[in-house]
This record gives structure tokens, sequence and C-alpha cells, in this order.
């Protein structure tokens, strides 16, 4: 269903199978393994999220996920991924507005990420939310570059700065 918004939430065990298949159909090359997955869901630091439709073929109804590494001050997205089927519906925007929320929960004022260099279409996403090109990780991935991008979150400014009225609080 098109107007259908789906629900994040929280990753869980269950939901591994699902977002495995996901992770192999959407990275064939350098897809995770299931190890990796459940080690990170296992780490205090990360957060991951499914989107989640009931009204979504196959099993779980899991149409996308993503992961956050945050270690304050930073956080790292670790991944996003949306079903390609899903794909232009908002789902990535939504799964990247929640890391982002619990990155500042969290207190990671900066969060980083790596972008396939030729994926312009999540590149344009990560901007749209703020992120900057920052530098370049040459064959990060079996066939591509990764474009390493930051984005630093609004806040207060610094002690004895002059604020302004963006960053103020």
């Amino acid at each position: 269903m098109v107007g259908v918004t789906p629900d994040v939430r929280p990753m869980t065990d269950a939901d591994v199978p699902a977002v495995m298949r996901l992770e192999e159909a959407l990275f064939p090359s350098d897809a995770w393994s299931e190890g990796v997955l459940r080690s990170e869901l296992a780490q205090p630091s990360r957060h991951y999220v499914v989107a989640h439709d009931p009204a979504a073929p196959g099993p779980g109804g899991i149409v996308g996920y993503a992961g956050l590494r945050a270690v304050p001050p930073q956080g790292d997205v670790q991944t996003i991924a949306v079903a390609a089927d899903h794909w232009g519906r908002g789902i990535g925007a939504l799964l990247l507005t929640e890391l982002l929320g619990e990155a500042d929960r969290r207190g990671a004022r900066d969060v980083f990420l790596e972008v396939r260099s030729d994926n312009p279409r999540a590149q344009e996403l990560y901007r749209r939310f703020g992120f900057t090109r920052i530098g370049v990780r040459r064959r990060y991935y079996i066939d591509a570059d990764a474009i390493v991008m930051r984005r630093t979150a609004p806040g207060p400014a610094a002690p004895g700065a002059p604020a302004d009225e963006e960053t103020a609080r």
C-alpha cells in the first residue's frame, strides 16, 4: 500500500531473519553475517530499529532497518536499508530521523557515516538532513569508495561565545 507509513520500532532477535533477507538482497557483495547483526544488537552502545508495515508481503512485514552506534559525543550511522519495492516512500528519512533522535538523546552531537560513492540517492537523503562530505575512503566497499559525511547537531553556543537565535535554547 502506497499511502501507509510503517511503524518504526526497536529491532528484536525475532526480526533478524527478515532483516538478513533484506541485507542479502540489498548488499549482495558485502552483506553482514547474521552473527555480526546479532552481535550489534547485543551492544549497549547500539540502537537498531526496523520499519514495519503489516500490509507488506513477506515475513514479518519488515520493509527497512537502521542502526546507530552512539558513544558521546560521537555517533555513527552503522546502516540504513529499505526494501527496493518501498523506495521513494520516505522510509529512509523516517529511519534516519529515528537514529538522529536517538543520537541526540544519548548526547552524540556529531554523527558520522559512510555512504557508497555510487549511491547518489542516499547521498542526497543525508544532505537533506544536514550531513556534509568530509572525506573519501578508497575501496571501503568491495566495489566502491565510501564518502564520509558528518552532521553536527545544533545546540547551545560554547561557554563565553555569543549565542544566536538558531543555536540558543
